[in-house]
């Protein structure tokens, strides 16, 4: 062993190599002197590693000659097996060709091969034969059972849908190995539940041909009997079909299963129907759908007593301790009428579709017809028409939704709206402004938005009872805002017309003509922007009351809810998330409303319609004013000569209250324009609009007295007592105007003036000692003046102002 170590070493190093590694090996350990000393140890330390090495070799060794016995033995066995098998399979082979009488062991394989297929067909050709003598059986069996108990001829029947069930659960894992097994097992149990239906429905026939159905004098008490028993066997019979029905729960029916009874009776009915609204008779027209449908309302009102009378107890009895209780289309007889008269009208409604779909307004009466139909069933006759409590989608959902004639209908309601409101706007009268429409203290709107809100009001009422949220946000997008749009554009390009012609760029540039020119002065001018006014408080305030109508809050409600699930995905349907959408998903924490958007549209216009009434009105006022500021007898005029210049020259027509206050002839013009202006408003605006308008006016008018008549001009006391006269003339020409509720409104909206004129006028008569104490003070110190201001109860008035005032009495200034 140490022989091989030995070897092992030489093999893995060259003499060299151990010598540069064994010197190497010295000038690690022995660098010094010291070093010398601890020799023994590493002789020792050398030693001890060569035996642990020895000791790990040897185990080594060992354990490799007991693997290498091990590996021999299981190679000697798998020899063995294989060795056997072959002369098992050798013995197979003879055996085979001497069964095949083949002289070719593969020959004699594909031969045996073939047989095993031939028995294995014959196996499966037995089970097929076992499996529809089954069949035949169970359809015998159920045959012979139904007449007597249908009950106990559903077993068998429920055993063949089991049958059919499995065939069907195991046709994916065979790889469609028996489609046509499958089809006849499905064609037997068909064949035998029609058979069975049938015989049931015979009889029944029979029982209603005793009583003369469905003649109104249809005598069942003299059948109860008959009626009860036959009624209670096609109803035992559908039951298992009727609990089918309710597990499945598919959300996109429409209507539950007829009950056979009432289907049986229903065909009397329906050849009745046929005769009516099916042939050439006056009855089938298409301009006339609300005949047939009636029709069925005609049928209720005559045949629901009988049935409240006969079927509900019936009904009752049946449906009342099972788990169809819960659905009315069962257990309420009513119901259950109604949903037997549906498939005729279903059928009808179907084949006229087609004949109309090429004649709009025949599309849009009969769909406007059919929703009606859906709203009385619903609310007059209490039917839900599913089996949940899930509100009846009815039968426009149908036509609309699962038949796809909603984008048609859409596109026909759109073109009428579009048109009447084309209409409207053409109309002569469409710009005249509707004084009878509102309240008389209301601002009145021009006929034109009165026939647009109407208009919108209707196609409210049009969708309003549709089922699909949907659909209601595309008639109200589509349809209802882009009429808002239109009519708003309408209305903003009346207000860009008139600034265009009140532009004098625009008249530099292009110029106006005299009639264009005429528009938009005086009260023409005035009752233009009064038409728009009117209209956009009109329609804005139309926008505040759609938004807390209910119908329109739960509309906004659920846009909210599906914005802030689905943003930026579709919101239901194939309609993606709108303008109104979006700015929905921003609101959902917020109080928005669904119109506030339309409705500040419109709160803008009207705003700025109310600016340039008041720079009108203002702008013509100032006009006239004019000669007014050029006056310079303020300082020179005593009351004799106050009064001879002035009574001459009253305003010719305005309200006789200021008949006898002497004015200022040069102050006559803008009274008449102020009287007449006001006057105009009065009669159109509402009262908090003509007073917000009449303040805003005597606060720009009274900028304009103060800069260019108080402020320019000295003034004696008889010019002080003149001015102050001219001034309360305008505000009685105001208030006159504005009417009882504006009494004081101009005084109040030049509060600042009324103060000035109150200081410029003290000394009046023999009262100069008061100016000049006033005077001394106001002029002192600040604080002396604001005593003095305070002491005459002026609140509004600074002390340099004052002062400016003051200064303006020649008196003082001298």
């Amino acid at each position: 062993m140490t022989t091989h170590a030995n070897q092992n070493e030489e093999s893995t190093y060259s003499k060299e190599e151990i010598v540069i590694r064994v010197e190497d090996y010295q000038n690690d350990k022995l660098q010094t002197y010291a070093d010398l000393q601890n020799l023994d140890y590493l002789l020792s330390n050398v030693k001890e590693q060569e035996v642990l090495l020895r000791s790990q070799l040897e185990d080594a060794e060992t354990e490799l000659s007991q693997e290498q016995i091990l590996v021999d033995n299981q190679n000697a066995a798998v020899f063995a097996r294989a060795k056997a098998f072959q002369v098992e399979q050798e013995d197979i082979d003879r055996r085979i060709m001497l069964l095949t009488g083949s002289s070719l062991s593969k020959e004699a394989y594909l031969l045996f091969q073939t047989s095993l297929d031939k028995l294995q067909q014959l196996e499966i050709a037995q089970k097929y034969f076992s499996l529809l003598k089954q069949v035949d059986a169970l359809s015998i069996e159920a045959k012979s059972l139904i007449a007597e108990s249908p009950k106990a001829a559903l077993k068998p029947y429920a055993q063949l849908q089991t049958i059919l069930s499995n065939l069907k659960s195991s046709q994916n894992d065979a790889e469609g190995a028996a489609p046509h097994l499958i089809d006849h097992v499905e064609k037997s149990s068909t064949v035998l539940w029609t058979q069975m239906r049938n015989i049931l429905e015979k009889e029944f026939q029979e029982v209603l041909g005793n009583l003369k159905w469905p003649s109104k004098s249809a005598n069942i008490e003299a059948h109860q009997a008959s009626w009860t028993e036959n009624i209670d066997k096609l109803l035992e019979f559908q039951l298992p079909e009727l609990r089918a029905a309710l597990k499945e729960k598919d959300p996109g029916a429409t209507l539950v299963p007829v009950l056979l009874p009432l289907e049986v009776m229903a065909k009397s009915l329906e050849a009745r129907f046929r005769y009516h609204f099916d042939g050439d008779r006056p009855t089938n027209r298409l301009d006339k759908p609300e005949y047939f449908l009636s029709h069925i309302f005609d049928l209720l009102a005559t045949y629901d007593p009988i049935f409240s009378t006969h079927l509900q107890p019936i009904l009752s009895n049946t449906f009342s301790d099972t788990d169809l209780s819960s659905c009315p289309q069962y257990i309420d007889s009513t119901s259950a009428l109604i949903t037997s008269l549906l498939p005729m009208l279903r059928r009808k409604t179907f084949t006229y579709l087609p004949q109309i779909s090429i004649q709009p307004q025949l599309l849009s009466h009969f769909i406007h017809e059919v929703i009606s139909f859906d709203t009385t069933l619903r609310d007059e006759w209490g039917y839900t028409g599913r089996q949940t409590d899930e509100t009846w989608n009815g039968l426009a959902w149908e036509i609309l939704v699962q038949a796809d004639w909603f984008n048609k209908w859409l596109s026909v309601e759109k073109d009428f709206a579009l048109e009447r409101y084309q209409s409207i706007v053409d109309s002569p009268d469409s710009g005249q402004i509707d004084f009878d429409s509102v309240d008389p203290d209301a601002t009145k709107p021009t006929r034109g938005a009165v026939r647009v809100n109407d208009l919108l009001e209707t196609i409210t009422e049009r969708y309003k009872p549709l089922s699909s949220f949907s659909q209601k946000l595309r008639f109200l997008i589509d349809i209802q805002i882009a009429i808002f749009d239109k009519f708003h554009n309408r209305l903003h390009s009346a207000l860009e017309a008139y600034l265009a012609a009140t532009s004098s760029v625009v008249r530099a540039v292009q110029g106006v003509s005299k009639e264009d020119q005429a528009s938009v002065e005086g009260l023409a001018g005035l009752e233009r922007l009064c038409r728009v006014y009117g209209s956009s408080e009109y329609l804005e305030k139309a926008m505040a009351d759609w938004s807390d109508d209910v119908f329109f809050l739960e509309l906004w409600d659920e846009l909210t809810i599906r914005s802030s699930k689905e943003t930026p995905k579709r919101l239901s349907g194939n309609l993606t998330a709108t303008p109104l959408a979006s700015r929905a998903a921003a609101a959902v924490d917020s109080s928005d409303a669904l119109f506030d958007e339309t409705a500040s549209a419109f709160r803008n216009l009207r705003i700025r319609t109310e600016e340039l009434l008041i720079e009108m009105i203002v702008g013509n006022a100032r006009e006239a004013l004019r000669p007014y500021s050029r006056l310079n007898p303020w300082a020179t005029l005593s009351s004799s000569s106050s009064s001879a210049s002035s009574t001459p020259n009253q305003p010719r027509d305005l309200d006789p209250v200021i008949s006898q206050i002497t004015v200022t002839a040069e102050l006559t013009a803008p009274l008449e324009i102020l009287a007449s202006s006001l006057g105009y408003l009065r009669t159109t605006l509402a009262t908090p609009a003509l007073r917000r308008i009449t303040r805003q006016i005597c606060l720009a008018l009274q900028t304009w007295l103060w800069d260019y008549v108080l402020m320019r001009n000295g003034f004696s006391s008889a010019g002080a007592t003149q001015l102050a006269t001219d001034t309360r003339a305008l505000w009685t020409v105001v208030d006159s105007a504005v009417g009882a509720d504006g009494s004081g409104i101009a005084e109040s909206g030049m509060a600042r003036l009324s103060e000035g004129l109150r200081l410029l006028g003290l000394g009046d008569g023999e009262g100069e000692e008061e100016l000049q104490g006033v005077g001394r003070e106001l002029f002192r110190n600040n604080e002396a003046a604001r005593e003095v201001l305070g002491r005459l109860g002026m609140v509004l008035l600074g002390e340099s102002e004052a002062r400016g005032v003051l200064e303006k009495r020649i008196e003082l200034a001298a």
